[in-house]
């Protein structure tokens, strides 16, 4: 597997050694958060790219969809050798269609809703296999191997990835326009999703957030299963949350459908964003016949993966927080559940912006996500390999904030600060015991909270 540290590509590693597969890979020589799982999976990795590598005695090579031939030596001798060598997505898509395939797929939320599902699922007794694309601690990993029926994957809309997948079941969380780098339009990103959907049987179905219009506009015209709808916002669906109330950590709220009430339910998960991804869990779990008892209980218990809003420990009293957000939405969906279960906390984030081409694409979206930070430090972007560098930078995202909080009168402390070593510096002297920190982007910004538990003196 080369490029195996991706997240992806790990979780796919794990999945094949559980079913007695001898994998090997190789990726550059970095400390990656999916080292450890590696290492726990007995997986041997080698730390440089060299055509080397490859194994003699290999059946298959699979690469991450971050290189090509152009761009990665092993991938070049790997495509122009008699060995059957194909990309990450058709390597997940080989698997996923021997299986009764439930997909989970949208803009944000598919890591969430993915592993909640499969949890619940499996307490009930189904005994599915999953793949989630982060670490699950109640799964001791990214992945659960159960009987060779069912299999819960996240599936990634990003180089068109769901053009592989052959699903049984889609759950769709919403619709919001990304990846600027390989979409060039908003309907190119759309149409994606009406392409995949379209491939549901008439004997599956679609469970469908109908809070998205986007969504709501284009399944009744492509969908060709059974389409079950739910919402907050929007009543006149199959799967309405209401009465939502946060007590000590834990949210509550009611669910109805079209003709009964099903009662309370709670979740450990904060932000309204996830009472969104709980419906789809319910709705999806009383179309395959688990008792209603089941899910509620099952659904209490889940405790969230790593990366979305966990709590990584304290640092002179301040709760430490990290959070994958790394678009417009996902920012303000969390920071939002974030502020109302710290309400009287100073918030503190520390946000790190992923790629070039996302940040200048939604550069004005970002000025306006980060309302309820009290101070907001922002970290020199993060690249991708795969994208042309430069076109915007971080120090400008800092002014055009100081205009708008200017502007509307916002009281919020602003800084440019470029390196995580220099930020930890910052929060090491200045952090106190009223303070949550969050640090917030999809690549390497948790490292700051690391390197402060690991010297918490």
């Amino acid at each position: 597997m080369i490029g195996i540290k991706g997240v992806g590509m790990t979780m796919l590693a794990q999945f094949l050694v559980a079913k007695n597969y001898k994998v090997t890979g190789s990726d550059i020589n970095e400390t990656f958060m999916t080292d450890i799982v590696l290492k726990k999976a007995g997986i041997k990795v080698i730390e440089e790219f060299s055509p080397n590598n490859i194994p003699r005695d290999t059946d298959l090579i699979i690469y991450s969809t971050s290189y090509n031939e152009n761009t990665n030596t092993e991938v070049k001798k790997a495509l122009n050798s008699n060995k059957k060598t194909i990309n990450y997505a058709q390597a997940l898509a080989n698997i996923f269609n021997n299986y009764y395939g439930i997909a989970v797929t949208g803009s944000h939320g598919k890591t969430t809703t993915s592993a909640w599902l499969g949890f619940v699922m499996n307490k009930a007794g189904l005994k599915p296999n999953a793949m989630v694309g982060a670490n699950v601690p109640q799964f001791n990993g990214n992945i659960l191997v159960g009987d060779p029926n069912y299999l819960v994957a996240e599936l990634d809309e990003y180089q068109n990835k769901l053009e592989h997948f052959e699903p049984k079941i889609v759950l769709l969380n919403n619709i919001d326009y990304d990846h600027p780098d390989f979409f060039p339009t908003h309907a190119s990103y759309k149409q994606v999703f009406i392409d995949f959907i379209k491939k549901i049987p008439k004997k599956g179905f679609l469970v469908a957030n109908f809070d998205d219009i986007i969504i709501k506009s284009i399944v009744n015209i492509n969908c060709k299963g059974k389409i079950i709808s739910y919402g907050i916002d929007n009543h006149n669906v199959d799967y309405n949350a209401y009465d939502i109330k946060q007590h000590n950590g834990v949210q509550y709220f009611k669910v109805r459908t079209d003709v009964s009430e099903l009662g309370s339910f709670q979740t450990k998960l904060i932000g309204r964003h996830n009472i969104l991804n709980a419906l789809a869990v319910v709705a999806t779990c009383l179309e395959l016949d688990i008792e209603l008892l089941d899910i509620r209980k099952n659904l209490a218990e889940f405790e969230g993966t790593a990366r979305r809003m966990q709590i990584l420990g304290k640092f002179n009293g301040a709760v430490i927080i990290d959070d994958y957000a790394h678009h417009p939405t996902e920012i303000k969906s969390t920071l939002s559940g974030i502020r109302e279960l710290y309400q009287n906390k100073n918030l503190i984030i520390v946000f790190h912006p992923h790629t070039f081409t996302r940040t200048k694409a939604f550069f004005n979206d970002f000025v306006k996500s980060f309302k309820q930070a009290d101070v907001l430090i922002i970290l020199d972007i993060y690249g991708s390999a795969r994208e042309e560098q430069g076109g915007v930078h971080s120090s400008k995202l800092v002014s055009k904030l100081k205009i708008r909080n200017k502007k509307f009168k916002i009281n919020q402390n602003v800084k440019y600060i470029s390196s995580l070593k220099e930020c930890e510096k910052y929060l090491r002297k200045n952090i106190k015991e009223n303070d949550v920190v969050v640090l917030m982007g999809a690549g390497d910004v948790f490292r700051i909270g690391e390197n402060l538990l690991k010297n918490n003196n």
